[in-house]
């Protein structure tokens, strides 16, 4: 306790006999005020994370203390002798004297083993008044119970994370002879009551959390507490030491020679410096969070000491060093679980002994391979010197392991991070070695694990050290998970998958990819494909392929081959960009991503890696959706590869083939004339891209319109006809509208759509020439994808006729749908955050295409695409196709743009005032 913590426990927590529960509440805020105050001031001036840390508990067991006192006090005149002795005991992260600034405060109230619950229920209740009342009152988040001894023992046996707890129970206040006797039986039991067990449930619930947590360190915003390298690996690894050495310190493991001195004390470096992150992300968030995600990073950046003026060049410094100590966490938290021998038996029923392991040695024939030994699936070095002997030998053992199916031994492991510095350029430059690295890379469906190994253990990045630079590289993008490198890792992951079989969704990858010779060259490619960003990440594919160069030299990679790595890598981006951005059932959009290709096996290449790069960038954000225009956008371009038809001849064939087949079922009360009419009055286009099903569809809605205008008055007859379609398969309702064309049409429509709550993916237009118009919209309910609901139509239907027939503003309307749709904490902070992130407005002529493009990438808000149609209703253009996606708060948008025909102004005039009211709409406040 630091003298000014006594100065002020003196002042302020010395109640008075008479003291009210308001007057000691004052008192419990006030004192807590001053102390966090206090602690916030050692933790700006640098003070460590744990110092702080134990400030909290040491302020928490001051306030505890005075309370007990009091609550003591006052039976004690009113009722005599307590019923029994009682200790107040801290337990978890209090029990530790780890409290973060907001942390929850949980303790136990101990009870002798014969105490009786019933008997000494009004004190119970007393001690729960006085003490924990107070404590919740003054804001603090508090876990309690109350057991007898025998009691905690029984739950101890029953619940591992009681058994938890207890093992680091702290004496608070009351009872000493009580605790100590309960702390010494304790210490007993945690040893020898099934200790295999807990290890067992411990492993099992560290597993699982790390998967739930995303399963890796380089988490874009990672979990400081439960993540892959958090707080709770370290404590983790301290709580199985103490069941099974019975060990309470650090300092404990390095005496018992399971850990050296430099990873003890880079293991405790490195929580000290989690944890003091952790108290930053309290103290500046101002509520109890473990999230460091993107819109905090930049403050908890600044305000522990990152001082680069520019704030991503700050946060990248801030996040490098956080990965480093988290993966250090993670690595030596895994070698203490191992160097105990805490893996499980293959029956599952606790951990395998020192002798176990020594008998099962001597039973496994032993092998010597290139300078190694191996026994089982186990290899160790002969000597210490193997690699300074040849270190080439740092290469040839990853193929080794690969290929052998071993698994080195802690020794060995590090010998290889002892040794990593003798690959050098000599290294760099062998045949021998560069043989292994290629054999590695050639070994199909097994690749992630041993490049995964190599890089971990900093071989990879001394072998290839253009791939170094991505190492802990912060991304700054929209959708990017993890680092630069974890997510090249994660991405030749996904190729592993795809040849493995593991997902029948990829047979279709797999398959293509089997048509090509030399298929693993993509494992090269994806370990290569981002190397840029080491440099920069804008213009990073260009910058790939000049840092690839030498690689694929020293590779000695054939002519051919290397051509098509560099395409790949110079165009890893275009095929997502190309299906976002394009109308991919124009042949002349295929025609045009043909050309950029050029060749069947180069576009399967960049197919497969496609799909790759974006699972490894983020896998839920790959969706059914997506994969159906990314295999289309495929399966188009590779017929139009192995055709040699003209694209007029195949729009001529189309439009044919369609007439054809919509003349052999007409719907009711279309005529074959109607049909006729219908094919004559609409652009290509429209044949390009609706399918039979459509027409149709298309050709009863007209009919229904015409046959509607007989008897309606003037107004009546402006009311569209609706047809809704879902479509299982794609997870979207596709609504057709079938009206006369009129000023402002598609920004109304979308603003109906807004008004009803429901997300537009894309649109299409078409205006035949007697003015009718057929619009065709997909649409998702958030949160259920289909349009379920009949009260959402309703209100669509309700909400068109307005804008249509009444000439209705829909603003009001879309703030008060703002308004009802709260979004949670954790989206509204997502939005923040990518809103630190600048967006993108492109306008612009597509001469080849003969259509005007309009490229949207901003924050996501209720109503954006009624404000961005209307804006482009006001400078004079016609919207006649738009694909719109909305993920993780980012809208992204593709529009196509003609001159509307009431046009006046010169066209690139339009354009720029068009370009200046899209930047000033999306800049708006939110409630703007």
């Amino acid at each position: 306790m630091t003298s000014k913590t006594t100065t002020r426990a003196e002042r302020l927590l010395r109640f008075a006999a008479n003291s009210t529960h308001a007057a000691r509440l004052a008192a419990i805020k006030t004192f807590l005020a001053e102390e966090h105050a206090e602690q916030l001031q050692h933790h700006r001036s640098g003070d460590s994370g744990l110092r702080v840390a134990s400030m909290r508990a040491t302020t928490i067991d001051t306030v505890l203390g005075s309370l007990f006192e009091f609550a003591m006090n006052s039976w004690r005149s009113t009722r005599g002798a307590p019923p029994s002795a009682v200790s107040l005991i801290a337990l978890g992260g209090y029990g530790r004297s780890e409290l973060c600034p907001l942390s929850d405060v949980d303790v136990m109230f101990l009870y002798p083993a014969k105490a009786d619950h019933g008997r000494l229920k009004d004190f119970e209740e007393h001690l729960t008044r006085e003490i924990l009342y107070l404590l919740w009152d003054a804001s603090l988040k508090v876990g309690h119970s109350s057991r007898t001894t025998s009691e905690a023992f029984d739950e101890a046996r029953s619940d591992m994370q009681t058994k938890t707890a207890l093992l680091e129970a702290r004496l608070v206040t009351g009872t000493t002879a009580l605790f100590e006797t309960f702390q010494t039986a304790y210490r007993n039991f945690s040893m020898k009551e099934d200790p295999k067990g807990y290890i067992s449930q411990r492993l099992a619930d560290q597993e699982a959390r790390r998967a739930k947590f995303g399963g890796s360190v380089f988490m874009q915003e990672p979990n400081i507490k439960n993540g892959v390298g958090g707080l709770r690996d370290f404590q983790n690894a301290l709580w199985m030491a103490r069941v099974k050495l019975g060990v309470t310190r650090m300092e404990e493991l390095e005496i018992l020679r399971i850990l050296f001195t430099d990873e003890r004390r880079d293991f405790e470096t490195a929580y000290d410096f989690l944890l003091r992150v952790r108290n930053e992300l309290h103290f500046s968030t101002k509520h109890s969070t473990d999230l460091l995600n993107l819109e905090s990073q930049p403050r908890v950046a600044r305000e522990l000491g990152y001082t680069q003026s520019d704030m991503i060049e700050r946060v990248e410094a801030f996040m490098q060093d956080y990965y480093r100590h988290a993966r250090l966490i993670f690595r030596v938290s895994k070698l203490i679980e191992e160097r105990l021998a805490l893996s499980l038996t293959n029956d599952g029923t606790g951990s395998i002994s020192l002798r176990e392991v020594i008998r099962a040695r001597r039973a496994d024939r032993l092998k010597r391979v290139d300078g190694f030994i191996i026994r089982g699936r186990d290899i160790s070095a002969e000597d210490e010197g193997i690699f300074a002997h040849d270190p080439n030998r740092l290469i040839r053992l990853f193929r080794h392991c690969q290929q052998l199916g071993c698994k080195m031994e802690f020794a060995l492991t590090r010998l290889v991070a002892d040794s990593r510095d003798l690959i050098d350029d000599t290294v760099r430059n062998s045949p021998d070695a560069n043989l292994s690295f290629l054999a590695i890379l050639n070994e199909a469906g097994h690749v992630h694990p041993t490049l995964a190994s190599m890089h971990e253990l900093g071989v990879l990045g001394r072998f290839v050290p253009e791939f170094e630079a991505l190492n802990c590289l912060v991304q700054h993008e929209f959708f990017h998970r993890y680092t630069a490198d974890v997510h090249t890792l994660s991405a030749i992951g996904e190729l592993d998958r795809i040849i493995s079989g593991d997902r029948p969704e990829t047979e279709k990858y797999r398959d293509e990819l089997h048509e090509i010779d030399g298929y693993t060259l993509l494992y090269l490619i994806l370990l290569l494909h981002d190397i840029g960003k080491g440099v920069s990440v804008q213009g990073h594919a260009d910058i790939g392929v000049q840092l690839a160069a030498p690689i694929l030299e020293r590779l000695q990679v054939p002519e051919k081959d290397r051509e098509t790595v560099n395409f790949v890598i110079k165009h890893h981006l275009a095929m997502v960009r190309f299906w976002q951005k394009h109308d991919i059932e124009d042949p002349r959009s295929i025609a045009q991503f043909a050309a950029l290709t050029g060749d069947i096996d180069k576009l399967r290449y960049l197919w497969v890696h496609t799909y790759c790069d974006a699972r490894g960038t983020s896998t839920d954000l790959w969706n059914g959706y997506k994969d159906q225009l990314h295999t289309a956008l495929f399966r188009r371009t590779a017929d139009f590869l192995r055709s040699d038809t003209s694209i007029e001849d195949r729009i001529a064939a189309r439009k044919s083939t369609l007439q054809a087949e919509v003349l052999r079922t007409i719907p009711p009360q279309v005529t074959q004339e109607d049909v006729a009419v219908h094919f004559s009055l609409l652009p290509d286009r429209y044949f390009i891209q609706t399918g039979v099903d459509e027409i149709r569809t298309h050709l009863a809605m007209i009919n229904a319109l015409l046959t509607n205008i007989v008897g309606a008055d003037s107004g009546e007859s402006l009311q569209p006809v609706i047809e809704w379609h879902d479509d299982v398969n794609q997870g979207f309702t596709v609504v057709h509208l079938a009206t006369w064309d009129r000023l402002g049409l598609f920004f109304r429509l979308s603003g109906a759509f807004s008004v009803a709550g429901l997300n537009i993916l894309n649109a299409r237009a078409f205006s035949r020439s007697d003015h009718i118009v057929i619009d065709t919209f997909h649409v998702m309910e958030p949160g259920y994808g289909i349009v379920q609901s009949p009260e959402v139509k309703q209100t669509f239907a309700r909400t068109v006729h307005a804008a249509l027939v009444e000439n209705a503003n829909l603003l009001p309307d879309i703030q008060k749908q703002a308004g009802r749709i709260r979004l949670s904490r954790a989206a509204s902070e997502e939005r923040k955050l990518h809103s630190q992130l600048p967006p993108h407005v492109e306008i612009y002529r597509d001469d080849e295409m003969g259509r005007i493009v309009f490229e949207l990438e901003c924050r996501d808000r209720m109503g954006l695409l009624y404000r961005v149609a209307r804006a482009v209703f006001e400078s004079e253009f016609d919207i006649n196709f738009a694909r719109i996606n909305t993920e993780r708060g980012t809208a992204l948008g593709t529009f196509f743009l003609s001159n509307a025909e009431s046009a006046h102004s010169p066209e690139a005039d339009r354009i720029h005032s068009l370009n200046t009211a899209i930047h000033s709409l999306i800049s708006e406040p939110e409630d703007g």
